[in-house]
Formats: structure tokens, C-alpha cells, sequence
């Protein structure tokens, strides 16, 4: 398989199956408005149009490097690392989860697995394989959507975090202060 291809298939697998698993949520009780999510979302598409710009036959300008097999394939490992991570947090957040910014009923501060390192595990393990996807193209328009990917990663991050500081209060400013935001063992 080449490396491309398997770039492509573990990202169409994580689309795939996160699409599908969308039908796994509790409803919401509550969501921010839709205008506050724009800016986000804005940043996420235009971030995703350039990741995904084909990197074949690109010299010069805007190729930056080439990656070796070794190093291309190692960038693949991230990858399906990141998106592991991803899956792990979702998973352990159960119905909890949601695309947009909710709270649920009954929602809650999940401090425990994944979300004992990071208080956006999702989010690390995929800025995680978007830093591989990017280091494995080697080209501008690679690393323009990773820096909007991220820039937009914060911003929901952000956004998320006022949110559910007035949902859940006390509770949450408690994990806030014991627990970075997306790099694991980082001060929080």
C-alpha cells in the first residue's frame, strides 16, 4: 500500500465511522448559537480544503520537504494514533458526546480516562494526526490547513470551555485548574 492511500483510507475511516456513530449521542438540553459556532467552523473547512489539497506533483515553492518511506510511514503510525486517541475519548464520553457545543441532561465533568491527560482528548488526538498529515505532504497548503485546523481547534476549545463553565460551575474550573487543555502533561 502506499503511503498516500493509507493517509486517505485512515482518514476516510474516521470520517466514516464518526458520521455513523453520530446516532450514538443523547439529545441536547441546551447549545450555543449557531453564529457562535461559525467561527469555527469557518476556520475547520477552509483548514480541511487545504490539508487535503493533493501533494503529488508539487516542486519547488510549494513542496518545502520530502519526506523519506521511513518518515513517511512513521507520519502514518501518528496518524492512526491520533485518531486511536480520538476514538478512545469518544468512546469513553459515551452519549455524552456531541459536534456541537450542548450540554446534555445529566452532563457532568468526565475527568477519567483520556480525559484525565487533556480536557479536549478528541481534539489532541486529532490535531495530532492533522500535525502528521501535514508533516508527511511537505507542502504550503498542508501546512496553511493545519494552522487553520488548530487556530480553529482552539476556538471551539475555547468555546466549549466558557460554555460548560457555566454549566457546571465550580466542578469545572476544579478540572480546568488539574488538567491541561490539549498537550498531556502540560501545566494546566
Amino acid at each position: 500500500m502506499q503511503v498516500g492511500h493509507a493517509v486517505a483510507a485512515l482518514w476516510l475511516f474516521w470520517v466514516v465511522s464518526w458520521v455513523l456513530a453520530s446516532a450514538w449521542a443523547d439529545p441536547a438540553q441546551k447549545r450555543v448559537d449557531l453564529r457562535s459556532e461559525a467561527r469555527y467552523r469557518v476556520l475547520w473547512l477552509a483548514g480541511t480544503v487545504l490539508m487535503f489539497v493533493p501533494a503529488h506533483g508539487y516542486v519547488g515553492r510549494l513542496r518545502l520537504w520530502m519526506p523519506t518511506l521511513t518518515e513517511a510511514w512513521i507520519c502514518v503510525a501518528l496518524i492512526a494514533i491520533g485518531i486511536t486517541f480520538a476514538w478512545w475519548a469518544r468512546l469513553h464520553l459515551g452519549r455524552l458526546w456531541s459536534a456541537n457545543v450542548t450540554a446534555k441532561a445529566d452532563h457532568r465533568v468526565i475527568d477519567t480516562g483520556p480525559y484525565r491527560l487533556v480536557r479536549h482528548p478528541i481534539y489532541t488526538g486529532l490535531l495530532l494526526s492533522v500535525l502528521a498529515t501535514m508533516a508527511v505532504k511537505g507542502t504550503v497548503w498542508g501546512i496553511a490547513g493545519a494552522a487553520l485546523l488548530l487556530v480553529g481547534v482552539v476556538v471551539k476549545a475555547r468555546l466549549e470551555e466558557s460554555f460548560l463553565r457555566g454549566e457546571l460551575g465550580p466542578a469545572y474550573d476544579d478540572y480546568a485548574r488539574r488538567v491541561p487543555m490539549l498537550v498531556p502533561f502540560a501545566p494546566a
